[in-house]
Formats: C-alpha cells, structure tokens, sequence
C-alpha cells in the first residue's frame, strides 16, 4: 500500500531518529516542534537536559549511524572527540584511582546540544522532512478509539502565529518526552490508559560548564580528559559529597562539564554552594581541576529523573497508526546515559517493521511494541538494578525490604570487583562493555559463568598477593599517567595503599 504521511511530534534526538527512518518509507514525514530550533550547538527551552553531561552509548552510535550514514564523522568534524575511557579518563574506585590501560570500549565525547545539531544538519539532508517550528502539538485526531479497529488518523495542532490546524497522517510517532500528554488524549479518545512502572530513586543532578585553561597551561599530571569519581562505600562519618558520583566532562571547544549527582541528598543549585562542594568531593583532584578551569555558565539542576516505562505493550487493543519513542515511552534515570541510545534502538525496529511489512494494520502496532518491549528490557533491568537498593526510593517497583538490603549491599562492590577483574580479564572486560553499551543484558551477563569464574579468580588473585596490574593509587595525589597494558610485573604486584587522613 502506499504510505503518504508520517507526523512525529517533537524534534530532539528521539523524533529526528523517527523521522530519519520515516523518510525512507514514507512520501512526506512532518516534524512537529514547539521550539524554535537554533541553528548552532545552542540550548533551547524544550530540551533542559541539554545542560548535563550526555553519553551516547556503542550501540546508540551505530544505531544513529545506521539512520543516519556518516553521523559519527560529522560530529567529530564539528568537535566531538573519539576516545579511549581506560586509557583517557581517570577514573576513582572506591579504593583510589585504577589503572589506565587499553580496553575494548571508545566513546565520542560531545555536548548534547552539538548532538542534536549534528543530527538537524543530517536530517535537512533528507528531502522528504520538513521541521515545522513553533507550533504546539494540542491533541489527536482518531477512529473508532478503544475498539478492535481503533486508530490515530492524524494530529491538531497550534501553529507559531496561533491559528488552529491539523495533520491527517497514516502514523503519527509520539516523541514529546516524560511529559508527553499523547496517553491522556488516547483515554480522552477512549482508550485504556497503558499501565505504568515506575521507580524514582530521588536522583538529582548539578552541572556547570567550564572552559578549561590553555594547553600549554595545563598541569604537567592532566593526562586525562574525563574525571570520574563514584560514591564511597565509608559506612563512616563523611562529607555529603564522598556520596556523589562526579563527573569532569569533557566536550568540544575544549570545554568541559563539572556534574555532581546523588541519590536522595539535597544538591547545591547556587554558585558558591557548586564550588565549595566541588572542593570536597573525596578525589582531591576534582575541585583542584573544576579551579583551574573558567566558569562560563550558571549551575544547572535537574530532579525529574524517576524512571518511567508506559507499558502500551499491556493493552489489550493498543492504538493502531501510533508509535512512541524515547522517553515519551521509557524514560530512565539519566545518570545510565540510556535515553538517546533506547530511543535510537526503537527507531530502527520501525526501520525494521517497515521494510518487512505492507500494511500499517493493527498487528504491525502490536509486533512493533513486543520488539520494542525487548530491546527496552535491556536498559530497564539496568536501571531496575541500582536504583532498587534505595529505601527512600517510591513507585510501582520499589523492591521488597530484603532486596533492597541485599542491593544496597552488593551493588558497588560488585561493581568495583567487575572492575578490578577487567583489569587481567579480557573477557569480563568485554563482557561488562557489552552490558554498559546495551549491546548485551544483564540477565545474560549473570548467565555466563566464564564472566563468574574471571571475577572469582580475581578475588582470589588479590587475596594471595598474585595480582598483576596495580590499582588503588592514592586519591589524594593525581592518577598516575603510567599505561599499564599488557603490563605483567616483574613479581606480583600488590595495589598502592591509599594515605590515611
């Protein structure tokens, strides 16, 4: 059958994934955005997040570059950096910093508004888009909602000048993010409204943007580009901030992004609060560095970051002629860096169904949500599993009293044990960037013995003294810059003891 017009609402990263794949099916695809767009690397109302560090997971880029062929290269030609975590970022355990040396997993390394606006750039390329700016999005138009046959026919909307106007459309794809009120129209039209699980571990994030000092002033120890500091595990007294999981984010124009984030402790929102915490985050290192570096940017603070996955998939009669995506679907809590690479993966299951299929009928709908329900599983479960272990944590999947210890209890150091063994063992190495790039589950992961068996033997490794590759360097000095691949030692080496204080 002939496939005329696609309308996805909503133009950030989730909607010009659609519509990158729309167009390929489609004679005409509209997108419907309410901000005007800018035409540089610049934030803009719709999109606040666009103020903290945003990671684009492996399979999130070559999910985008399969949309999108040559987007990888544009967003490094435009600023973006291809590096190395292991062997570009210093990185503080909970013990001091780890090692560097090489591992399997790179990054492109960027600002969330240069992602977006790498994106435009590719989707004008495409002749059968148009992005219509300004205009909001007020409802849908439908058939016979809520029945066997019921089906989204179009959309009305507002344009930028105030007059009111419509779009007949043979599918409309929701990418209006948590807020999307696409689920209350459908109820309205009389349809169930999706079950919804939730899980908000009262996360809250802080970031301000920096400019760093020139190369040639730079430290003589800044071998690294990316700080990171995770939480202490000190059941002790401590600083607040020996909480916080910390990022120096690096993005183009060498600039970075100080981020601090916490689960369930009050973040500074004011200038001097930001600094004075950035100097007692437990890695020294952190507050000495966001110093040398030129502030150019309010502190930003974000608290809407509850997971939330709207369950369309449960219906009994799922709407036919609508596909949701990103986080008007699924949203996560941001501090996993899931959101853009889940959206992207969705996008190319649409990709997938419409090449396979002729008819947009309501079994197309039905198989699109069971495939999407899959991949989004992957993702889910990693976020299910940290933010599980918080007793202050609300909604329909906070775990029973005995996970949440067993949780609370294990999380990181399992994590920190995962970490170290990658250190001597390729295959947990992999294994574990697998997991973190959604290119593999968590179910799957705990499957795999020879995953087990590489952690085990490291613990056991590390008992005897038989270690090989030394970590745990002291988190009051600078990381140590040495690379440490294919390091064996002249004898078993044993981790550098941390300074008491």
């Amino acid at each position: 059958m002939g496939r005329r017009t696609a309308v996805v609402l909503g133009g950030s990263v989730a909607g010009l994934c659609a519509a990158g794949v729309l167009a390929r099916h489609f004679d005409e695809v509209v997108v419907l955005e309410r901000d005007l767009l800018p035409p540089d690397a610049e934030h803009r109302r719709g999109v606040p997040q666009s103020k903290h560090p945003h990671f684009l997971l492996n399979s999130g880029r070559r999910a985008i570059g399969e949309i999108f062929p040559g987007f990888e290269e544009a967003l490094i030609a435009a600023g973006g950096m291809h590096l190395m975590p292991s062997m570009d970022a210093a990185y503080c355990e909970n013990d001091g910093w780890a090692p560097r040396k090489s591992g399997s997993m790179t990054m492109v390394y960027s600002s969330r508004v240069l992602i977006e606006r790498v994106l435009r750039d590719k989707v004008r390329e495409l002749p059968a888009i148009e992005i219509r700016e300004g205009v909001t999005v007020t409802g849908l138009r439908t058939d016979a909602g809520g029945t066997a046959r019921g089906r989204v026919e179009g959309v009305e909307y507002r344009t930028a000048g105030g007059d009111d106007a419509h779009l007949d459309a043979d599918l409309v794809v929701d990418a209006l993010g948590r807020g999307s009120s696409v689920a209350d129209w459908l109820g309205a039209a009389g349809w169930t409204a999706p079950p919804e699980r939730t899980l908000d571990a009262k996360v809250t994030y802080t970031s301000r943007w920096y400019d760093l000092p020139p190369a040639d002033r730079r430290p003589e120890t800044w071998w690294w580009k990316h700080l990171v500091v995770t939480p202490t595990q000190d059941t002790g007294d401590h600083p607040d901030e020996h909480e916080f999981l910390s990022n120096f984010f690096p993005i183009e124009g060498d600039r970075a992004i100080v981020c601090m984030g916490s689960w369930g402790i009050e973040m500074p929102r004011r200038t001097e609060a930001f600094e004075d915490a950035v100097d007692r985050v437990r890695a020294t290192l952190f507050g000495r560095a966001t110093r040398e570096c030129t502030p150019t940017s309010e502190v930003h603070l974000t608290r809407s970051t509850g997971n939330k996955w709207r369950r369309y998939d449960l219906l009994d009669v799922p709407p036919a002629g609508l596909v949701c995506v990103g986080d008007s679907i699924c949203a996560f809590n941001p501090f996993y860096a899931q959101g853009m690479s889940s959206a992207a993966r969705s996008a190319l299951i649409l990709g997938a169904m419409l090449r396979a299929r002729d008819a947009l009928d309501p079994a197309f709908f039905r198989e699109f949500l069971a495939r999407q329900k899959k991949s989004l599983d992957v993702p889910w479960m990693l976020a299910m599993a940290r933010d599980q272990a918080y007793d202050f944590a609300t909604g329909t999947e906070v775990a029973p009293r005995w996970r949440r210890r067993i949780a609370a209890r294990l999380s990181w150091p399992i994590f920190n044990a995962i970490n170290a063994a990658s250190r001597e063992d390729g295959h947990v190495e992999r294994t574990f960037a697998e997991v973190f790039n959604l290119d593999r589950s968590l179910a799957e992961m705990a499957r795999d013995p020879r995953f087990w068996f590489g952690i085990a033997r490291y613990k056991l490794r590390q008992r005897l003294g038989r270690t090989v590759v030394p970590g745990g360097f002291d988190d009051r000095q600078d990381p140590p810059g040495t690379d440490f691949t294919g390091y064996t030692g002249a004898a078993p080496s044993k981790p550098a003891q941390r300074v008491s204080a």
